[in-house]
This record gives structure tokens, sequence and C-alpha cells, in this order.
């Protein structure tokens, strides 16, 4: 029996190099290697800013931050995304308004956003799920008339296009994530892009204790100890490890990117004759990073359960996950803001059905096989 997890990074001699010469040179924390990295990150994307930091989470939390949210305001958040996305929000004593989302793709409902606006909404925060960009024309148009800002949840979307405009420029700030399960990995971080030169340079400021700009600097030689706080900031920039990590993960980007589009393509062609599974859709004038690979079962025509097909997968050593349990189902979700599920039919019926195969870049096609082999004989064993 072959072991797949559900995910395996793809590191070779090129990342380790980086990493040791980080080591050997004396700099861990951030410096030269993360000042490259945003430059070239910026670079690829076509932002004109980049910031990185130690998180997506970080990432997001300093756009809203810069954006101005404050205590008792709305962000609009799709229900189906890590949590995270609403996290963010709640920092500020401001409350995330979650939105359904639509049932072939996962992602917010555009249809379902206006009528959740009120006069306390200041943003909305688009999840681009599973790598698949969400409807950001008609988001923009949104933000345009209410006055509100977009700040983009990318976690899952490098690289990945919408009507040819890449990920990283269309909101006010998106935020990626490069944590170990991601299309390119730092082992944990993330990266803000923006256009807006006075958001960079206080995002800057404040990923590092809000510290005059260029903070890292204070232990080179052309630097100093004196500094001054300009805001009160945080703990959040990364390190020239992390760093090393992500300048040779960004070389190979798109060749990672072409791996999982083609595990995608198999998968797609061997599963679009069942009736038992639901192929995940993504819309014609967008392209997918891939990130995930959502397979939904139509539980109409099979004895088993989602849970229990996950079992079965494990059972013959494939691994799984599940993208997501919804914002609403959480303990807090449910206490602090009285959410149910009743209100979100959508996002129920995608979670009782969906699981994540794996699609990680180092996959042979043999492993590919296998995957493809044991859902169908799981199907085939199962169906009614």
């Amino acid at each position: 029996m072959m072991r797949i997890p559900f995910h395996k990074p793809y590191i070779t001699e090129e990342e380790i190099e980086g990493v040791v010469d980080s080591l050997k040179n004396g700099w861990l924390t951030m410096g030269k290697k993360t000042i490259e990295f945003e430059e070239r990150f910026k670079a690829y994307i076509g932002s004109q800013h980049a910031v990185a930091v130690n998180s997506c989470t970080a990432a997001l939390h300093l756009a809203l931050r810069v954006i101005g949210i404050k205590e008792g305001d709305e962000v609009i958040v799709p229900t189906t995304t890590f949590v995270a996305t609403a996290e963010v929000v709640n920092y500020f004593n401001a409350k995330p308004v979650l939105v359904d989302v639509e049932r072939d793709t996962h992602l917010i409902d555009v249809e379902k956003i206006e009528e959740k606006i009120t006069k306390r909404t200041k943003a909305i925060i688009p999840v681009h799920f599973s790598g698949q960009p969400a409807d950001m024309d008609p988001i923009m148009e949104l933000a345009k008339k209410y006055n509100l800002f977009v700040v983009e949840d990318a976690a899952h979307s490098l690289p990945a296009w919408y009507k040819g405009r890449k990920i990283g420029t269309i909101g006010d700030i998106t935020a990626f994530s490069f944590y170990a399960t991601k299309t390119i990995t730092t082992g944990e971080g993330g990266m803000a892009t923006t256009d807006n030169p006075e958001w960079a340079e206080r995002m800057k400021i404040l990923r590092l204790h809000g510290i005059s700009k260029d903070a890292w600097k204070r232990y080179t030689k052309e630097g100093s100890w004196e500094y001054d706080v300009l805001e009160n900031g945080y703990k959040y920039n990364t390190t020239d490890i992390n760093a090393a990590l992500g300048l040779a993960q960004l070389k190979k980007a798109d060749w990672l990117w072409e791996r999982r589009k083609h595990i995608a393509e198999r998968y797609n062609e061997a599963f679009k004759d069942y009736e038992e599974l639901i192929l995940y859709r993504v819309k014609e004038d967008r392209t997918s990073s891939w990130h995930l690979y959502p397979l939904k079962l139509n539980l109409e025509a099979l004895k088993i359960d989602r849970n229990g097909f996950i079992e079965e997968l494990k059972n013959r050593g494939i691994g799984t996950s599940v993208h997501f349990i919804p914002l609403y189902r959480f303990t807090y979700y449910k206490e602090r803001f009285g959410y149910t599920p009743q209100e979100f039919p959508n996002s129920e019926w995608v979670f009782e059905r969906v699981l994540s195969l794996p699609i990680y870049p180092g996959m042979t096609e043999e492993e590919i096989d296998y995957v493809i082999e044991n859902v169908v004989d799981i199907v085939k064993t199962y169906r009614r």
C-alpha cells in the first residue's frame, strides 16, 4: 500500500543552501534577504509595494490597521474560509459579517453581499478559495458604490489571475501566505502587496514594534542604536532564514503551479463521468493556482457520507483534509455573534460533501494514479 500525505512541501538543495547561507553569515532575523524577497515578490506580482511579515494573518491584521478599521465597524467575510480571515476583524472589536458562498465555487456569493452592507460596513475581505479568484469586478464596484476598502485574502492564490490580472494587484491590499502547505513556503510567513505607498510604509513600521523605518539596520554598520517608536506596533517581522526559503521557492513558483495544474487536470479527467462525484468549478474568466483540489460527493448517489469517504481513503494510505469548517459552526462565532447554520444553506451543503485530495508538486504519476484508482474504487463500492 502506498502512503500519500495530504501535502508535502517541494524542497530542493537550493532552499537548503539558502538557509545554510543565512546561518553561516550570522544574520538570522530580518535583514537584506528579507528586503530582496520583498523586491522580487512585488516584481513577480506586479504590485508597487510588498511587505514581508511572519504570516498571512499578520498581513491581514496590518491591512485592516492601516485602512483604519475601528471598534464597532463591520467587515464582510465569506463563511467558508480559515478562521484567520475573521479573527483579524475581531482584533479591533469590529464585527465580521458573514456572507454565504456559491455551491459550485465556494467563493463569496456577490449577489448576497449588498444586503449585508450597513452604515457600519468599512471593508470586504474576499477569499480566493483554493486558488480561484473571487468575483473581483462586482466586488470592486460594490466597494466604490459604498466607499468600502477591499482587502483580498490570497492565502491560496500564488499565482492566480482574474481576467488577465494577477491576484495581488486588484484590491486595496492583498495578503498572501507562505505557510508550510501553501503554493510556495517559507515555513511560516506572509506578504502584503499594495500600490499605496503610505500604507506600505506604515505596515513596515507596524510589523516591528512601530519603530521608525529600517529598524533592522540598527545592527549593521550603516545603522545606529538610536531609534524612535512612531506607533504602537507588533512583532510581525519575518526572518532572513524564512526569506532564504522564499527566494528559492519564488524562482520555481510557475513550475510548481504547472505541476499542481497537471494533477488537477488528471483528477478532472478521471472523475468527470462519475455522477457520484461533483467536480469543483473554475470560472472561465480566471485561472486558479490550484492550491487545493476540492472534490464534493453526490450524497444522494452514495451509501457513504463524507467522513466515511475520508476514512476509507485514510485506510488506503491517502491523506485528505476538509476546507473548511464554516465559521458559524465554531463556538466563539455562535456565542458571540449568534450565527446559525440555517442562515447559510450553501455553506452547509458544501461542508457536508467536500473533501480535499492531495495536490502537491512532488506527486509522481504513480501516486496520482493511486489516488484516482482508490477514489473510483470507493465510489464503485458504495454507489447506490
